[in-house]
């Protein structure tokens, strides 16, 4: 049975993306099976490993409506182990779609759907959009943990209470098993006294749930990259585009930590 992580941060622009891929490629790298879900409208997990919006007919918008099951939209990547379940543009109507007042079990929808195929992965991710709307919600409901990646940057924890609330909410009712696996620090530079500032207030509140490189006391974080930024333009992730960059060095420490844990 796979182990179902949800990326996910309501405020955009916090690396939310650019960690599930590449955290899904590393993974995959170590010789896990994984199944990367896009489920964010913008899609932009499906373009950042290389495929354009006309090279798949169906996509997970197809799934949770019921016309196609998972096995049948899922797209295997340039990396062996590593598949993804693309998104579309056409998932913002999605509400209108399944969340009817007559709608059963709405937020479980996901859940139910993962089912079908989750025997066949050891770690399936799922790249949410930025807002805490149903589709977050069916994430989060279908999730054993969840990473928040939180920017080192001016208001980075902001909104942070909302969520933190949503996950608490969740756990009380619909999803009792799910748990905030880590938060984990992005686009950091250690020459930027913000960055440090930001690092410093997480290590404070949450340091029991900061990511940490075994045997030290210092945390992973994702640091602001050039190589990083430029990969998904490239369609590959950065433990592709440039293997020796520090921030494919520390999304691959990422995956030894959830995999070790």
């Amino acid at each position: 049975m796979s182990e179902v992580i949800s990326i996910a941060n309501q405020k955009g622009g916090v690396g939310k993306t650019t960690t599930a891929v590449n955290l899904a490629a590393s993974l995959a790298k170590k010789d896990k099976k994984v199944l990367l879900i896009d489920i964010d409208p913008q899609s932009n997990a499906t373009t950042s490993l290389g495929f354009a919006r006309g090279d798949y007919e169906f996509n997970v918008y197809h799934v949770l409506i019921g016309s196609k099951k998972f096995s049948e939209v899922i797209l295997k990547t340039e990396i062996k182990k590593l598949h993804i379940v693309p998104s579309n543009i056409g998932l913002v109507g999605i509400e209108k779609e399944f969340y009817s007042p007559k709608k059963k079990n709405r937020e479980l929808i996901l859940k139910e759907k993962i089912k079908e195929i989750a025997d066949r992965y050891d770690y399936i991710i799922i790249d949410s959009p930025p807002a805490l709307g149903p589709i977050t919600i069916n994430a989060l409901s279908a999730s054993d943990s969840v990473i928040i990646p939180i920017q080192c940057e001016f208001f980075a924890l902001e909104g942070l209470a909302q969520l933190l609330n949503t996950v608490s909410l969740l756990k009380k009712t619909i999803n009792p098993k799910l748990k905030i696996k880590g938060f984990l620090p992005t686009m950091y530079s250690n020459q930027n006294n913000l960055s440090k500032q930001v690092l410093a207030d997480l290590t404070h509140h949450f340091k029991d749930k900061l990511f940490h490189i075994s045997k030290s006391k210092e945390c992973i974080v994702i640091p602001r990259n050039v190589k990083v930024a430029e990969s998904p333009s490239f369609g590959k992730p950065i433990s592709e585009y440039a293997a020796s960059s520090k921030g494919s060095v520390a999304y691959s420490e990422l995956a030894n930590v959830i995999i070790r844990n």
